[in-house]
């Protein structure tokens, strides 16, 4: 054991792929103190030094700065695929470049997969769904999505990189899972990142105006990020093969505007609400029909969305009182 008390040589070598973004970040330290070796891929886009600056001198952690755009030779067996800008703000910066991590990205993980024979998860995401007829969204549900709309880089990239990992399955008999993460939230959030939760923790901290879209009567489903790495891994421990895309978020709903008003409140804050058009193609409404996740992984969110945004305001509080 280490001085930490983690196990060392006792898991597997895991390669995470966006291992320095949010979710990514909380996945290497769950794996690390799990017992694993882990190899943390990042090019730094989106991720942040300071996501995995506590791992850095661990004996079974390791940094890769690396875009998987670019072919990777190595050896691991398993693979978490989070390597993607997932914000709007983020990944309709640089379309093109979004668009070329989602699919050549994602060859060159199912190639390496392939040669060295290592299972797979690759993180998709509900925008799968675009801007869904079918509510609650079940995984069997096709999806809404315009193919040549501002989301469609990262929208049709996902689309693209889900059919990629099943034939890859079909033709090669690569070990593949792939995760719909739902809305997620909590520490680590990219102050910037343009997402609902950080706009309104941010914005409120600092009293401003809290920018609603639309009539703030459209609908999210929010999952804390301890509870989404908990099903990332269960997925990925799933023993029984491919069982089809799984569905992990958080099925509670809530409205934007009642969203926006809770964050105030828990803030502390006055701001008050500033109300703006709908940007093109966002979703009316967005629930995970989680059933499958339930059924085969026995997992389900535990976290209490105002208990999750308290730690996730605490953690944007200190955040902000050092950068300024």
């Amino acid at each position: 054991m280490d001085e930490r008390g983690t196990p060392l040589g006792s898991g597997q070598r895991v390669l995470v792929a966006g291992g320095a973004g949010f979710i990514g970040s909380h996945l290497c330290d769950a794996l690390v103190a799990a017992g694993h070796a882990v190899l943390c891929v990042d090019n730094f886009h989106t991720g942040a030094k300071r996501n995995i600056e506590r791992l850095l001198d661990h004996d079974a952690f390791e940094l890769q700065n690396h875009d998987i755009v670019h072919p990777l030779y190595l050896e691991t067996e398993r693979i978490y695929n989070l390597a993607c800008p997932a914000s709007p703000v983020h990944y309709q910066s640089n379309p093109v470049r979004t668009i070329k991590t989602n699919v050549i990205g994602t060859i060159n993980l199912l190639g390496l997969a392939r040669r060295v024979k290592a299972r797979i998860l690759q993180a998709s995401t509900s925008e799968v769904y675009g801007d869904p007829e079918s509510h609650p969204q079940k995984e069997s549900y096709w999806g809404r999505v315009n193919p040549i709309g501002p989301r469609a880089c990262y929208d049709e990239g996902k689309r693209c990189a889900e059919s990629l990992c099943v034939e890859y399955h079909r033709q090669n008999a690569v070990d593949i899972r792939i995760a719909r993460i739902f809305n997620t939230y909590g520490p680590r959030m990219h102050p910037g990142d343009g997402r609902v939760v950080s706009n309104f923790i941010v914005g409120a901290l600092r009293g401003e105006a809290l920018t609603v879209y639309g009539d703030g009567t459209q609908s999210r489903s929010f999952c804390y990020v301890d509870d989404m790495v908990k099903g990332l891994v269960a997925l990925m421990d799933y023993e029984a093969g491919f069982a089809g895309p799984v569905n992990l978020g958080n099925p509670e709903e809530i409205s934007i505007g009642e969203l926006a008003v809770l964050i105030i409140e828990l803030a502390g804050s006055r701001s008050s609400l500033e109300y703006r058009p709908l940007p093109e193609d966002d979703p009316i409404r967005r629930r995970p029909d989680i059933a499958r996740a339930e059924g085969i992984l026995g997992w389900k969110p535990s976290m209490m969305l105002e208990e999750g945004l308290k730690k996730t305001i605490d953690y944007f509080d200190e955040l902000l009182s050092n950068i300024s």
